[in-house]
């Protein structure tokens, strides 16, 4: 496998039948976008959508925004010519929807093990039935080709559907598989969990407390379903320069400590120790691989 995913903290959905929109989406800031071949565009469109897919893979330049497709459930009629128009030097990843278990999983791998031998696409396991959220992290490490992972919900969507939850703006019904499903990704050894999505497209409050449970939950990114939710949520993903300024300062005053012999010291009236300088670097890293620096 040669995949090298990028750090991820935003990716919006677009209908695979509308051109206009699949292009515009690749200049509205994204770190990421999905051309949704599967629950966006009626059937009698699907032969158009994927041409349309395959121009803009033809068009696009990476490495931002990444471009995934999300293709139609494994094993439907479908699936197959999804994967043939959407496997392309140019696409980032494979969305793979309805996944039931790890079955699901390793047979889309190896349909993409075919397409794409060299192993730089990225494949994508949506958690959206109660039997995903039971086996998350099985479904998690069922492909080495699997970088992005969580726990998606919505009002009156598939999960919502599937687990029968009644959905509120505060989020409490979902906080469990929420948070489940982000263990499970964390444990498999996951490299960006992502969740989402806020519906309500004008409610940028709503949408703001959302994206800060999710972040402090241990999510590194969201995905969404229009350009104005974006600046929100960069906003709520993006280390501050304040925080970067703290993580170098803990990394700075440890090195200094190990020179007197400490493994411990007080820095801003709290303990740092090793693990804090594990934590630093692992957050710097994060942070540049975003561009930033301190």
């Amino acid at each position: 496998m040669t995949i090298d995913p990028l750090p991820i903290r935003s990716v919006l959905f677009v209908p695979a039948n509308r051109e206009d929109r699949m292009h515009k989406a690749l200049t509205v800031g994204a770190d990421a976008i999905i051309l949704d071949l599967e629950s966006a565009i009626p059937r009698g469109e699907a032969t158009v959508a994927r041409r349309m897919v395959r121009d803009l893979l033809e068009a696009h330049r990476p490495p931002r925004p990444a471009v995934f497709v999300r293709v139609s459930e494994i094993g439907s009629p479908d699936f197959a010519a999804d994967l043939e128009a959407a496997v392309h030097p140019n696409l980032a990843g494979i969305l793979l929807p309805q996944v039931e278990g790890v079955t699901d999983v390793q047979r889309a791998s190896a349909a993409l093990d075919l397409a794409d031998p060299a192993g730089r696409i990225v494949l994508w396991p949506l958690v959206e039935t109660a039997s995903a959220v039971r086996d998350a992290y099985e479904i998690a490490r069922a492909s080495d080709r699997i970088a992005y992972f969580g726990a998606g919900v919505s009002r009156d969507g598939d999960i919502a559907r599937s687990i029968g939850y009644r959905w509120t703006p505060e989020g409490q019904e979902t906080l469990y598989l929420r948070s489940k499903v982000l263990i499970d990704s964390r444990a498999a050894g996951i490299f960006n969990p992502l969740t989402g999505i806020w519906g309500n497209v004008d409610d940028l409050d709503g949408l703001r407390a959302f994206a800060q449970q999710a972040r402090d939950l241990g999510y590194e990114g969201l995905q969404c379903i229009h350009p104005k939710h974006l600046p929100v949520i960069h906003d709520i993903f993006t280390p501050s320069a304040t925080d970067i300024a703290h993580w170098q300062a803990v990394i700075d005053a440890m090195i200094e400590a190990e020179k007197q012999g400490s493994a411990a010291i007080r820095l801003d009236g709290r303990l740092v120790d090793v693990a804090h300088v594990k934590t630093a670097h692992k957050n710097l890293d994060r942070a540049r691989r975003l561009g930033l620096r301190a």
